[in-house]
């Protein structure tokens, strides 16, 4: 069904070799594309296809699942279409850089920024890359699974909870 979706069908059309897997999950449609073509087809699924709101943009971590460590993920609404549609791009841990999106949907500005802070992902040509939940001098990103679950300066709870 993934495969009749108009999304899919013209992004496969117009950047056959950029996309990498297409996906259905309970009614939900996600393409997974290369990190290099995340900017060309942002702006195809916006200008061409009216995918004008990004309403998500976060990460995943697949520490020891799979090659590339995260994957960058973009979940995209069509207003006009009332279409969702979710993008993904692979992220190596080796090069943790991505293209930002924030000049395609002002709304990835602050998105873009949580995911920076929280995962350590790289948004290249960010306007504004800087932490936004974690102090400045917080060392290490919180959401990845390496990091440790008291946090960096604490020792693990060994008293008891009356």
């Amino acid at each position: 069904m993934a495969e009749n979706n108009r999304a899919v069908i013209k992004l496969k059309e117009k950047f056959a070799g950029s996309v990498l897997d297409v996906k259905e999950f309970r009614g939900e449609v996600t393409v997974t594309v290369t990190r290099e073509s995340i900017l060309e087809v942002c702006s195809f699924l916006k200008d061409s296809l009216r995918y004008n709101l990004c309403t998500d943009v976060t990460a995943v971590d697949y520490l020891g699942k799979q090659d590339t460590r995260f994957m960058a993920v973009y979940n995209l609404y069509s207003i006009p279409n009332k279409d969702r549609l979710r993008v993904k791009a692979p992220v190596p841990e080796n090069d943790c850089t991505i293209d930002s999106v924030s000049g395609i949907w002002k709304s990835a500005i602050f998105l873009e920024r949580e995911v920076y802070d929280l995962m350590g992902i790289t948004f290249t040509n960010h306007p504004d890359l800087r932490r936004i939940l974690m102090t400045d001098d917080w060392v290490g990103h919180p959401l990845r699974k390496d990091y440790p679950l008291q946090g960096p300066d604490r020792e693990p709870y060994k008293g008891r909870l009356s």
